[in-house]
């Protein structure tokens, strides 16, 4: 899904970001092609019943329209709600991000300080780590439709071996109203404890320093969850119509297996009060950009070019603008440019057993490094890097010539 082209910019040269115009997934084209094809047919449309099928007196009233609509609409702050719209989006989208748990840090702690190659050591470890990749199954299908339908139940949970019957039986066992993502991390902290008192865990300052990742992991996953629970404030959705509202109703019925929350009403239905300025600024081009007939002389028809192509750009860019920033509300769907949360639970898993298991006091033999005797390392440079090689910079003032300034004249001497 998440559509990678960094490799193509690492040189700005000529064309560079050009090429990248010219790609369909993730494109803008993709998003917006459906509502540009709907507003050149209306454009287009408008403009022929006026040319062709209007009478001479509703061709003046129609005038007259276009005149009025052309000079008020834009008095609709369209650049402003916007700017400020995109922004506030963006904002949210790398905090939502930066709250994705990676479970590398814990992971690395768990193999160092859960002492034991013996089968029982080994089981600790991976039941640990089995935890933690628990915990973040639970909360990402809580807010990610492509984790949802690959895990719809916690049955399916148990059958990906994330979780073993019996834990599937307490999880059941423990009645309570909320979102259970949470229980993984008692389960860890208290296995957690039982390794050290069982000798496991060295001292307790290991066994802080794990859980306190293990802390740190919670937190991004209660970050995941906020996010998801609280948008922006209701205030802004007041605008969206009522056909939105419904079909957004009905996706997040779907989703949630029939449990609607309130983020599923807040989060789906975000088009708030830019989209009203947005759509209703180009409802009013629709009339306000048509060309009129030249031989009336109305300021600023002298021509009929028939295509407005500016108003097509200006389409492009506003309704692209907010496109952009529809998709990135949410980027826990299966948009072209949203999060791989799935790969990211496989990676996860199979990076945090390998750590625990076969890496657990597993390291290379100690050698000489190559630049044993050398106070100046200089690692070499293949012919194609040779360029780059430079000396080091000791100051922009490193390299002034000092001039040689006359001598002051002596005590009591005007200068």
């Amino acid at each position: 899904m998440t559509v990678t082209y960094t490799y193509r910019v690492a040189d700005a040269r000529l064309g560079t970001f050009s090429q990248l115009l010219l790609r369909w997934k993730g494109s803008i084209y993709k998003l917006l092609y459906c509502e540009f094809l709907i507003f050149i047919t209306f454009y287009f449309s408008i403009s022929l019943i006026y040319r062709l099928i209007l009478s001479e007196s509703q061709r003046l009233m129609f005038e007259k329209l276009a005149l009025y609509c052309n000079s008020y609409a834009e008095l609709i702050p369209v650049s402003f709600v916007l700017g400020f719209y995109v922004t506030l989006v963006v904002t949210r989208w790398w905090g939502q991000y930066e709250s994705i748990p990676w479970p590398d840090r814990i992971m690395n702690l768990v193999s160092s300080s859960v002492d034991g190659k013996d089968e029982y050591g080994r089981l600790l470890r991976r039941t640990l780590m089995r935890y933690i990749n628990l915990l973040s199954v639970l909360i990402l299908r809580s807010v990610s439709t492509a984790v949802f339908k690959r895990f719809p139940s916690i049955d399916h949970i148990v059958t990906a071996g994330l979780m073993t019957p019996e834990e599937h039986k307490k999880f059941d066992s423990l009645n309570s109203p909320h979102n259970k993502f949470w229980i993984p991390c008692v389960w860890f902290s208290n296995l957690a404890v039982k390794a050290r008192n069982d000798g496991r865990i060295r001292d307790s300052v290991l066994l802080q320093g794990i859980l306190n990742e293990m802390n740190t992991l919670r937190s991004q996953c209660g970050r995941l969850y906020g996010y998801d629970w609280i948008s922006i404030p209701l205030v802004y959705t007041q605008y969206v119509s009522e056909d939105q509202s419904v079909n957004c109703r009905t996706q997040g019925v779907e989703q949630s297996g029939g449990n609607l929350s309130l983020s599923h009403f807040n989060s789906v239905s975000f088009s708030k009060v830019v989209t009203v300025a947005v759509y209703s600024f180009f409802l009013a081009c629709l009339i306000g950009r048509q060309f009129l007939d030249p031989a009336k002389e109305y300021a600023g028809h002298e021509m009929d070019l028939f295509v407005p192509i500016f108003t097509f750009l200006q389409f492009f860019f506003y309704a692209g603008w907010l496109k952009v920033a529809e998709q990135l509300i949410n980027p826990f769907g299966e948009d072209d440019d949203d999060f791989e949360t799935n790969w990211l639970i496989d990676r996860n898993l199979q990076v945090s057993l390998m750590a625990v298991d076969e890496m657990h006091q597993d390291v290379p033999t100690l050698q000489k490094d190559p630049y044993w005797n050398e106070s100046d390392p200089q690692p070499p440079y293949t012919a194609a890097t040779a360029e780059y090689k430079r000396s080091s910079f000791l100051g922009s003032t490193f390299d002034i010539r000092q001039v040689k300034l006359p001598s002051l004249p002596s005590r009591g001497k005007h200068i």
